[in-house]
């Protein structure tokens, strides 16, 4: 039976040298494989092609009968992998945290267990009848936010 552990295992050495991660691997019930690769630059069409080539050819399609897609990390989709906080760090994103709010601001720092966010907040000024803009920085821990995801502006 094919596993998530075997098939990362068999791109491992395309993607390091290629610069390229392994964002994740799902598997369904049904046997659909699914491979998502990012990288700090771009992915191109042929590496997804390479890599699908590469597990074809380690995996009999007729024994194990799997279906597969290999594709790149969507621009729309969450951040999964701490690799992938890195990519966008000086970058927009919007968090959703799983108490229920939601934040949008620049991704300042990461690290394997939280992230730092900078963006504006309304506070009351000491003198002022109106609350004015401020910046700020916060941290959140990876396990206290449900999705991350890049702003993108088009021009």
């Amino acid at each position: 039976m094919i596993s998530n552990e075997k098939i990362a295992a068999h791109i491992a050495n395309y993607l390091e040298k290629n610069s390229l991660f392994l964002v994740g691997v799902e598997i369904s019930r049904d046997n659909d494989i699914e491979v998502t690769i990012d990288s700090m630059g771009i992915v191109e069409l042929n590496h997804c092609i390479d890599i699908n080539r590469l597990i074809e050819e380690g995996f009999d399609r007729e024994a194990e009968d799997y279906s597969l897609t290999v594709t790149s990390a969507g621009l729309d989709q969450p951040l999964k992998v701490f690799r992938q906080y890195q990519k966008w760090m000086g970058k927009e994103v919007e968090l959703v945290l799983r108490s229920g709010g939601k934040l949008k601001g620049v991704l300042s720092a990461a690290t394997e267990e939280e992230i730092s966010l900078s963006h504006e907040k309304s506070e009351k000024v000491e003198g002022k009848k109106k609350k004015e803009k401020i910046t700020i920085t916060e941290n959140f821990l990876l396990k206290d936010i449900k999705s991350t995801k890049p702003i993108i502006h088009f021009k």
